[in-house]
């Protein structure tokens, strides 16, 4: 992408205004705590102290806003107190330059790099260096700089006893993420009717994993119906693949698809029932139609095999799901007229605990569940650290992103965010307009570790500067405000700020310019003594911004690779981990699946959000075109559906073992290491280990063809990511068409596999992109 349309692209990013869901009572909550706090400062101390106080209540009800699972007091008492000691302590350096700058200088720096603790912490830490530079302007003592200090306490702790005292949607963002992920799970569902091979994104899923972990005093209050239900939807994926997927479930067409169809229909229709009752708190409305269909009799005769097994496992889970959504169990039962008697998730083969890695489940050390057992019994769940406990953790992040120095994104923006901050103060302090801490302020708001939110903030931030401050000058031109009506004014302004925060950069920026206008105005600073400088100094501010990220960038283009190697050696040890329990059914000395399997969505999002900055950067590709990251991604994503279709039949402890799979697990875990070294060396990776694995496979033991099928399908996704990856051309014959496979003559097989069973695949199978089953093989090359 050129220069040009790279800023047309971030210019129309930040100018456009999203519709969004609105939240008006947390806005009114939010607008209400400033004007207490702004009422109490005025009428006890003066307008500058009310103005100090008002700064402090205003970020920390930004603070509730953000996206975090924390407790949204917690958020807002840090805020007012992080801001609270910034402005004490510059106030104290604010007399001499040099100290203030070195002290903004270091200030300035921590903040860029706390975004390695979240975005979450880098965002109040941005924003508290930032609104320092006007709060320390305030004060005319030290022991008044203390008093204004203490009332940002006082207004961060207003916020926070404000969200303790009327709660707005308690558990509101948790019921969300859950219902999203089942609501996920329901559209794939109804996809998998059409598209057997349908793609899933995990984010949902990772979502809801997210918002699952909790704090302690969290844990004691959390709703029953959020207690089970993600471990539910993340085992139901799976199960709905395997269903679905020809490979190694029904042929594509005949009576076996159509009761397919019918069972993943219905099962969309309950996840969705699910899902709305867990968004809305509200008893579960299971469709009876949906009930019927899981309790024909027709299916067990028609289905054999991996099929009829995923139809039993889905059933059983199913009724978890409805039962941990607020169904009663007796009525929940009817859910498993298809499962075996006796049945549940937790003996199906393969099945995994609800627990999460490392935690402790319910029951008591040694202790058999039993056959009837149901998510009843609460696993224990995931436990977030407190705030005290997280300053740790957050250090050693920054210390992490330090030693990598310049090979780091988010040093690298501290450091550039560190020098724009020091060059906007000086150039501030030395241009004959006064209020230069405007233009220091506009970059350190302005300025984000990437390179599209960098620039689409600094057009947001100017256009929302002009046109904020025009409307709040022609308001105040008109009504001449006095201390009482500005202060009014400006929490409408800041009310209508929370309300329009989430719909884009430049609305929000326009109710924050026409904010400090009237706050100033509180304060006794005619508009001419503000607005024209505002606008000059936020202009120079953005312009520095922009200009800092030109000289000393971030790219994510040139990593593109070592993030594409990344989630190979996810998926790879993924796909291992997973071959292994075919080997060691017990799993005594089988990887963690579940581990793997959450690294390797890890390593996917890192990915995909890589992939999604490098679309927008005016930057050459070097070698990963688009058109080869994208194929590069298909390829991965098949790699770890294959895999999950190959855990969602895994065998019981007491199955045979398949010694051919542990030779195939290493030849996997240590290909695709390899192959990631040649991926960051720009070579094409090969997997001449894990073909020479599958030629060996003896095939003893194999209990279905789920097993050996699966695995001839591993290494079909890998071959399809060399080719993505082989952009050389091919060489030419002297008559100038491309070399290949003679006319008439097939392309030699590149791996055996033993027959399969059901009818072969129809046309329709074979002409869509990737082969069904091991036999059809890449295509030749």
């Amino acid at each position: 992408m050129t220069w040009l349309r790279a800023l047309k692209e971030t210019t129309r990013s930040g100018l456009t205004v999203e519709r969004k869901r609105l939240e008006p009572l947390i806005a009114i909550r939010g607008a209400a705590g400033l004007a207490i706090i702004i009422g109490v400062s005025l009428t006890l101390f003066g307008p500058a102290v009310a103005a100090s106080s008002a700064f402090g209540a205003f970020q920390a009800a930004i603070a509730t806003f953000q996206r975090s699972w924390r407790p949204r007091p917690e958020l807002a008492l840090a805020s007012g107190t992080s801001l609270a000691v910034s402005t004490f302590l510059g106030y104290l350096t604010g007399s001499h330059t040099l100290l203030f700058l070195a002290l903004l200088a270091l200030w300035t720096f921590l903040s860029g790099l706390s975004w390695a603790a979240g975005p979450t912490i880098g965002i109040i830490a941005s924003s508290n260096v930032a609104i320092m530079l006007v709060t320390v302007t305030l004060p005319g003592s030290i022991a008044a700089a203390a008093g204004h200090a203490a009332m940002m306490v006082v207004g961060g702790a207003v916020q926070a006893a404000l969200v303790v005292l009327f709660p707005v949607r308690r558990w509101g963002a948790h019921r969300d993420a859950l219902a999203d992920a089942l609501a996920a799970e329901a559209d794939y569902a109804r996809r998998l009717r059409h598209d057997p091979h349908a793609d899933f994104d995990p984010e949902p899923l990772m979502a809801a994993r997210d918002a699952a972990t909790i704090t302690p005093r969290q844990a004691r209050t959390r709703p029953a119906e959020l207690h089970g239900a993600r471990g539910l939807a993340e085992r139901i994926r799976p199960v709905l693949a395997s269903l679905a997927d020809p490979a190694v479930g029904v042929p594509e067409e005949g009576e076996e698809r159509d009761r397919v169809r019918e069972i993943l229909a219905a099962a969309g229709a309950i996840l969705d029932a699910a899902a709305r009752a867990i968004r809305k708190g509200e008893p579960l409305k299971i469709p009876p139609a949906a009930v019927a269909t899981l309790q024909s009799p027709d299916t067990g005769a028609l289905l054999t095999g991996p099929a009829q097994r995923a139809a039993k496992r889905l059933a059983a889970l199913l009724r978890d799901v409805v039962e941990t959504a607020g169904k009663p169990p007796d009525k929940a039962a009817a859910l498993t007229a298809t499962t075996e008697p006796g049945a549940t998730p937790a003996t199906e083969p393969g099945a995994t605990p609800a627990t999460e890695p490392g935690a402790t489940p319910a029951t008591e050390p040694g202790a058999t569940p039993s056959p009837t057992s149901t998510p009843t019994s609460t696993p224990t769940p995931l436990l977030r650290p407190t705030f005290p406990a997280l300053l740790p953790a957050a250090l050693r992040a920054m210390r992490t992103e330090l030693r990598r120095r310049h090979e780091s994104p988010v040093t690298r923006h501290a450091i550039r965010v560190t020098a724009v901050a020091a060059a906007g103060y000086l150039l501030g302090t030395w241009l004959p307009l006064g209020h230069g801490y405007w233009a220091p302020m506009a970059s350190v708001m302005i300025m984000r570790p990437d390179f599209s939110q960098t620039y689409s903030r600094a057009v947001a931030r100017f256009g929302g500067t002009l046109v904020g401050v025009a409307l709040a000058t022609g308001l105040v031109q008109l009504a001449s405000p006095g201390t009482g009506l500005s202060a009014a004014l400006a929490v409408l302004c800041a009310g209508m700020m929370y309300l329009l925060m989430r719909t884009g950069q430049v609305a929000a920026q326009a109710c924050v310019a026409a904010y400090v206008v009237f706050l100033l105005g509180m304060g006794g600073e005619q508009w001419t003594q503000t607005v024209p400088e505002r606008v000059v100094l936020t202009l120079l501010g953005g312009i520095l911004a922009m200009i800092a990220y030109a000289v000393y960038p971030a790219w994510e283009t040139p990593r593109l690779r070592n993030r594409l190697a990344d989630w190979l050696v996810a998926d790879g040890r993924y796909s291992a981990a997973v071959v292994s329990r075919y080997a060691d059914p017990g799993g005594s000395s089988c990887p963690d699946v579940r581990g793997a399997l959450l690294a390797a969505r890890d390593a996917r999002i890192a990915w995909q959000e890589a992939a999604a900055r490098a679309k927008h950067e005016p930057v050459r590709h070097r070698g990963l075109s688009r058109a080869s990251a994208g194929d590069a991604e298909d390829a991965l994503a098949q790699l770890g559906r294959v895999a999950m279709l190959m855990e969602a039949h895994l065998p019981d402890r007491d199955a045979t073992p398949v010694p051919a799979a542990d030779r195939l697990a290493k030849a996997l875990r240590k290909s695709t290491e390899d192959g990631a070294k040649a991926v960051r060396e720009r070579r094409v990776p090969k997997w001449e280990a894990v073909r020479k694995a599958l030629d060996e496979w003896d095939g003893d033991g194999v209990p279905d063809r789920v097993v050996r099928r699966g695995a001839g399908l591993l290494l079909t996704t890998l071959d399809e990511l060399s080719d993505a990856l082989d952009t050389a051309p091919p060489p030419m014959l002297v008559d100038g068409s491309e070399t290949g496979t003679p006319p008439g003559e097939t392309a030699p097989p590149t791996m055996a596999a033993p027959p399969t069973e059901g009818p072969p695949p129809t046309e329709a199978a074979q002409n869509k992109s990737g082969p069904q089953d091991p036999e059809q093989g890449p295509a030749a090359r």
